[in-house]
Parts: structure tokens; C-alpha cells; sequence
């Protein structure tokens, strides 16, 4: 049998990504997408896009990937979305630590009351199995590598909302019997985020600018940098894998690196491409940042049987050169 899903956010960069693979194993897709970050045409580079009526959402098709525009916030909007769906992977959010320190009541009504909405959507609707996108935030300031048993102590409210998000996970699991999979994932990176404001793809667009490389603090701080085709393939184990239902696994490579370290490697990967190097730059720490953060992936490796394999400088190569076609 041919398995629905749903992907909400589906549009962004981690989206489009896995719809191309999910495409290529016989899922049929449908996407909610608000559009306030991708775009129509973004997703049109993956698959031909068909627009179904909201208010009754026909079975998606193998052949398009139905786009339904709108909001996870508007619950009666996700249960029609939720329509047909076997599964759901659920990465509509406010991203980012920065957003949520100048905007903590919006980053709370998009990751808290947004998931609650796709979650009962779920339920409503008899979807089997949800995987929610988290992150390594949820742990706070720990001394790393981060584990799934470690105590969360978020630090910032991005941190606390997607905490939340694994929280009501896990009670529509253990409530509503759910098979709902968090997933913590690491720094993503790769073809296809030309446009996210996360460190690769602002340091590669900057460079190509001819603008400084800022660093926040004195570039110490430490993160654990996954490669989009790894992550695809953690969400596909996530979808497949049986007795999975309430589990929160870190989705990462088990390494760690400085933010200065990363800026070295991303100034060799631009040097082979005979682009101009850029002036570094150091300004003030940001508010809500951890120093240390990666992730021991054990747990994913002995029970979702997957590890990333991409090695950085490949990664690094390949999001350089994708973002040099895009803008060609």
C-alpha cells in the first residue's frame, strides 16, 4: 500500500529535500506550507505541484505533491490537512534561537500551540505515525555530548517551545497510542538553503558578496553540523522503523566542532573555488546561545540502525556549488 504523508513546512529548505527522496520510494505527498519561507516555486524544483481544494483534500496523487497554503496554527485548516494522511513529519516552525529571544510569545504560538494543532489533526484523523522536528536545544547548557536521558534544561525560548513540542509527543503517544518519533536535529546544512540565515549557508552567500564573516563571541563555541542527505535518511528510518512510538532520538554526527573551526573549512572549500576570501569579523555573543552543543547519536545508530556518513568538506563542497548554480 502506497502511504500518504504529510509534510508541514514542506516547502523549506529540510522539506523539499525529503520530498525528493520520499518521491523516489513511492510515498505520495501532500504539503501545508505557509509560504514564509518557501515558496511555490522553491517546491516546484522537487515536483510538479497541484493545489487540491482545502475543505476537501482528495488522495494525493504519486505523480504531483498537493500544496494546501496556510497556517499550523489554524486547527480546522491542519484536520483537513490531516485528511487520507498515514503518517505525518511535522517541520513547520519558528527556527532559531535569535527569532525567539526578540519574539518569545509568536516563537511559542508557532512551535507549542502549532504542533498541539497538527498533533490532534493527527488524531482526529487516525494518522498512525508523526515525526516531529526538534532540536538540541530542549537540553540547555549541559555538558555535552547531549544524550537522550539528560535532564532538558532549555536556556532559550526556542529551546523551551520545542521541549513542549516533545513533551505533547509524547502524551498523544502514551494517551492516544500515536507513534510519535522527536527528532533532535543537529546544525543542517546543504543544497538547497541558499536562503536560511543558519552559519553554512550565510557565511557561503556572504562570502560571495564580498561582505565580512561575522562570528558571535570569540568563535569557541561548539556545534554539531549534519549533512541534509544524513537527516533525510534519519527521517526515512523514522517513518519505517517499527516500535518506534514515543521515542526522542539525536540526529546528528556525534562531532564536535567550534564555529571557528567551521569558518576555516568553509574559507578552503571557497578558496578551491578561486573566490575571493572574506575578512573575518567578531562581535558580542548572542542572547540564549549555548557554548557547547553536539549530540551522542548511539541511540539512533542501535535502534533507528542509521549514523550519518557525509563527511563536512564534501557537504561543504556540495551546498557551495549548489548555491553557486542557484544564482546562476
Amino acid at each position: 500500500m502506497v502511504e500518504n504523508i504529510l509534510i508541514t513546512g514542506g516547502c523549506g529548505f529540510i522539506g523539499r529535500n525529503l520530498i525528493a527522496a520520499l518521491r523516489e520510494s513511492g510515498y505520495a505527498i501532500r504539503v501545508l506550507d505557509n509560504l514564509s519561507v518557501g515558496t511555490l516555486q522553491d517546491l516546484q524544483k522537487v515536483a510538479p505541484v497541484e493545489q487540491p481544494d482545502p475543505v476537501n483534500c482528495s488522495i494525493p496523487s504519486q505523480s504531483r505533491v498537493q500544496l494546501i497554503v496556510g497556517d499550523i496554527t489554524d486547527p480546522d485548516l491542519t484536520r483537513r490537512a490531516c485528511a487520507n494522511i498515514n503518517a505525518v513529519v511535522h517541520l513547520a516552525a519558528n527556527t532559531g534561537v535569535g527569532p525567539s529571544v526578540e519574539n518569545p510569545l509568536f516563537d511559542c504560538q508557532q512551535n507549542v500551540i502549532g504542533t498541539a494543532n497538527v498533533l490532534e489533526a493527527a488524531r482526529m484523523n487516525g494518522t498512525s505515525r508523526f515525526i516531529f522536528a526538534s532540536s538540541g536545544a530542549p537540553a540547555g547548557e549541559v555538558e555535552p555530548p547531549i544524550h537522550e536521558e539528560i535532564v532538558p534544561k532549555p536556556v532559550s525560548p526556542y529551546g523551551a517551545s520545542k521541549l513542549a513540542g516533545e513533551a505533547y509527543c509524547s502524551a498523544y503517544f502514551r494517551t492516544f497510542g500515536i507513534d510519535t518519533v522527536a527528532l533532535r536535529f543537529g546544525n543542517v546544512y546543504g543544497p538547497g538553503s541558499g536562503h536560511k540565515s543558519s552559519l553554512v549557508a550565510k557565511f557561503f552567500n556572504r562570502a560571495l558578496d564580498g561582505l565580512p564573516l561575522e562570528i558571535y563571541g570569540d568563535g569557541t563555541q561548539t556545534r554539531d553540523f549534519i549533512y541534509i542527505g544524513d537527516l533525510v535518511n534519519a527521517v526515512q528510518k523514522a517513518l519505517q522503523v517499527p516500535g518506534v512510538g514515543g521515542e526522542v532520538f539525536q540526529i546528528a554526527t556525534s562531532s564536535e566542532t567550534t564555529v571557528n573551526e567551521i569558518a576555516e573549512k568553509i574559507l578552503t572549500v571557497i578558496e578551491s573555488r578561486g573566490i575571493a576570501l572574506p575578512e573575518l569579523r567578531f562581535s558580542e555573543p548572542r542572547l540564549g546561545d549555548v557554548m557547547r552543543n553536539y549530540s551522542d547519536t548511539s541511540k539512533a545508530k542501535s535502534v533507528l540502525a542509521w549514523e550519518a556518513k557525509c563527511e563536512m568538506i564534501q557537504g561543504l563542497e556540495n551546498t557551495l556549488d549548489a548555491i553557486l548554480q542557484s544564482r546562476h
